[in-house]
C-alpha cells in the first residue's frame, strides 16, 4: 500500500481522536496532512505537535456551536480540498460537514465518513457531487462498515436486506415514565460505548439509529422496506446482511470504532493493527437480541418516517433532533422534550423543497428555530 496522506474535520472530538490514535500506529502506511477542530485548543496544539500536519485550522470563534461551524465551513472546505489529501475523514458533528463532504468529493477524495448527517440531509447532492468529481464515499459508522464489510465483492441485487443493531442505549430496560424524566447523567451513561455528549444522547432517544436507517438508504441504495433494527445490547454484531437466497452475513468485533476506521482507510484492503484486542467469543457470550420498543422511543419511528417522505423532512428531522438535543444538554429542556420537538417540527416543515443546497439549508435554519421558539430559547 503506497502511503496516503488524511484530513482529519474535527480531530479533538470522539472519532478524530480515535482515528489519530489508528493513525499513530499505522506511520508507514499514513500521514497526517490537515488537522481542524472546533474547540479544545490545547489538544489540537498536542496533535499538531505530534504529527505535523501541513495545516492546522480552529474553528471555533467564541459564538454559538452552529454559528461557529458556520463561520468555519471554508477552514473545513480549506482542508478537505487540499492537493496534499487523499483521503478526508470528516468527524464533524452535525449539519456543519456537509459543504466539506461534497467539496472533497468534487475533488476526487475518498472520505471517510463518520459525519451521517451529511447524508441525511442532502444524500442527492452527496451522490451528484461524487459522480461529478469521482470521490469515493466509505462509511466509518461501526454498523456500515459491517454493512459494507459483508457486501463488498457482491452485487446489490443480491442483498434482500440489511439489519442494523442498536445497543439499546442506557434506558433499553427503563420504563417510559422514567425515560420521559431521565437527566443528562442519566443519557450520558451508555452500557457500551464511549462517545462525543451529543451522539450519546441521540443513542439514548435512538435518534442516532433513525439517522443510521436513512444513512444505509443512501449508502447501499436500499429501500426502507429492507432496512430493519434490532436491539443487541453487547454490541458486538455490528450489523447483517440477509441475502436473497436467505443466507445471513454478520460482522462481529469487539465495541471499538477504532476498527471500522481503519477499514475506512485501507478499504478494500485489510491491514495488521495491534489496537483491537482479540475476538473472544466465550467473553463476548451470550449474544441476545430483543424487538425496538418503538412507542417508549419514538424518535426512531420520527426519523425513519422522515427519511421515507424525502425531501427536506430528513433535513428537518436532523436539525429539529441537533437542536433538542443541544437544549437538552444546557438544561434547558427535559430529556422527555425531545421527540415532542421534532415532531412539531416535522409537521411544520416537513413538506418543505429539498432539491438544492440553498433548500436543504434553509430548512434546518428553520427547524432549528421553531425549535428554539417552542421552548422560548
Amino acid at each position: 500500500m503506497t502511503m496516503r496522506r488524511v484530513a482529519i474535520l474535527g480531530s479533538t472530538g470522539s472519532i478524530g481522536t480515535t482515528a489519530l490514535r489508528v493513525l499513530s500506529r499505522q506511520r508507514e502506511r499514513f500521514c497526517v496532512s490537515a488537522l481542524t477542530a472546533f474547540s479544545n485548543a490545547a489538544l489540537l496544539r498536542e496533535q499538531e505537535v505530534e504529527f505535523r500536519p501541513a495545516f492546522v485550522g480552529l474553528v471555533n470563534n467564541g459564538a454559538s456551536e452552529h454559528a461557529a461551524w458556520e463561520s468555519g465551513r471554508s477552514c473545513l472546505i480549506a482542508a478537505a480540498t487540499r492537493d496534499d489529501v487523499d483521503i478526508v475523514l470528516n468527524a464533524v458533528v452535525g449539519a456543519a460537514g456537509l459543504d466539506a463532504t461534497l467539496a472533497a468529493l468534487e475533488c476526487g477524495k475518498r472520505v471517510a465518513l463518520a459525519n451521517k448527517e451529511t447524508l441525511v440531509m442532502a444524500g442527492h447532492l452527496v451522490h451528484a457531487a461524487r459522480a461529478r468529481g469521482g470521490g469515493e464515499l466509505v462509511p466509518v459508522d461501526s454498523e456500515h462498515s459491517a454493512i459494507l464489510q459483508c457486501i463488498t465483492g457482491r452485487t446489490g441485487v443480491e442483498v434482500r436486506r440489511v439489519i442494523l443493531t442498536a445497543s439499546g442505549g442506557p434506558f433499553r430496560q427503563w420504563s417510559s415514565e422514567k425515560i420521559e424524566r431521565a437527566t443528562l447523567t442519566d443519557a450520558l451513561q451508555h452500557p457500551t460505548w464511549r462517545m462525543g455528549r451529543k451522539i450519546t444522547v441521540d443513542s439514548a432517544t435512538l435518534a442516532n439509529k433513525a439517522l443510521e436507517v436513512i444513512e444505509a438508504h443512501h449508502l447501499f441504495g436500499l429501500s426502507f422496506d429492507q432496512i430493519d433494527v434490532v436491539v443487541h445490547p453487547q454490541s458486538v454484531i455490528h450489523s447483517f446482511v440477509e441475502f436473497v437466497d436467505g443466507s445471513v452475513l454478520a460482522q462481529l468485533g469487539v465495541p471499538s470504532m477504532e476498527l471500522p476506521v481503519l477499514y475506512a482507510l485501507t478499504h478494500p484492503e485489510r491491514v495488521p493493527d495491534t489496537g483491537v484486542p482479540p475476538f473472544d467469543p466465550v467473553e463476548s457470550s451470550p449474544m441476545t437480541f430483543e424487538r425496538v420498543r418503538v412507542a417508549d422511543f419514538p424518535a426512531l419511528a420520527l426519523g425513519v418516517a422522515a427519511g421515507r417522505r424525502g425531501g427536506a423532512a430528513p433535513a428537518v428531522f436532523n436539525a429539529a433532533n441537533e437542536e433538542a438535543v443541544s437544549l437538552f444538554i444546557d438544561g434547558r429542556i427535559r430529556f422527555g422534550d425531545i421527540p415532542g420537538a421534532i415532531e412539531s417540527a416535522l409537521e411544520a416543515l416537513g413538506e418543505w423543497n429539498g432539491d438544492s443546497r440553498d433548500a436543504i439549508l434553509a430548512a434546518d435554519e428553520a427547524a432549528r428555530r421553531h425549535v428554539r421558539t417552542r421552548f422560548q430559547c
